[in-house]
């Protein structure tokens, strides 16, 4: 039944965020429908405010004031349980009554889903970039940040070693 869960976008009023986050979560879990609504989102990040002062501080922000992210399966109960909690106004994309999921792509974009990426290399390893620009040219890898998508790559190019940064899945090892 989780395969078919899919993301949607709930609309709230403002400031209900949390709440309607939290009253959601004591619903699923007292009617035990944790196998149909998997995850509930407010998509947040982290911003440096510099005070009058001069003193910066971090802050975490919503990046979308007045929406939930919520990834379940759509039935009947799931929509009625949704709807009818205090502070929620409906979901985004509505047709007919009906909620229009975010695509795989949309998701991701939010940072929601996450694919994981193999990597066969590691610092030192001899790559072959396979996409890009640059791809056919070949390197030594200096830098692996798998949680930010991030490998830094050492190049040859016009005689010149030069450092260039590339998402983990441009490269592939060099037998």
């Amino acid at each position: 039944m989780t395969e078919s869960a899919k993301w949607y976008v709930i609309h709230t009023y403002s400031g209900y965020e949390n709440a309607v986050k939290t009253s959601i979560e004591k619903f699923v879990t007292g009617r035990n429908m944790e196998d149909m609504v998997l995850r509930i989102e407010i998509p947040l990040e982290t911003v440096t405010e510099i005070t009058e002062g001069g003193a910066s501080k971090e802050v975490e922000r919503k990046v979308f004031p007045g929406y939930v992210l919520i990834k379940m399966v759509m039935t009947d109960e799931t929509w009625h349980l949704v709807r009818n909690i205090r502070g929620v106004t409906g979901f985004v994309g509505e047709a007919s009554n009906r909620p229009i999921p975010l695509t795989e792509e949309e998701a991701l974009s939010m940072g929601m889903e996450k694919h994981e990426i193999e990597v066969k290399y590691s610092v030192g390893s001899h790559v072959k970039i396979v996409d890009g620009p640059l791809s056919t040219f070949t390197g030594v890898v200096e830098e692996i940040e798998p949680e930010k998508n991030r490998v830094s790559v050492m190049v040859s190019m016009f005689g010149r070693e030069t450092p260039v940064e590339l998402e983990l899945d441009q490269l592939e090892v060099v037998d």
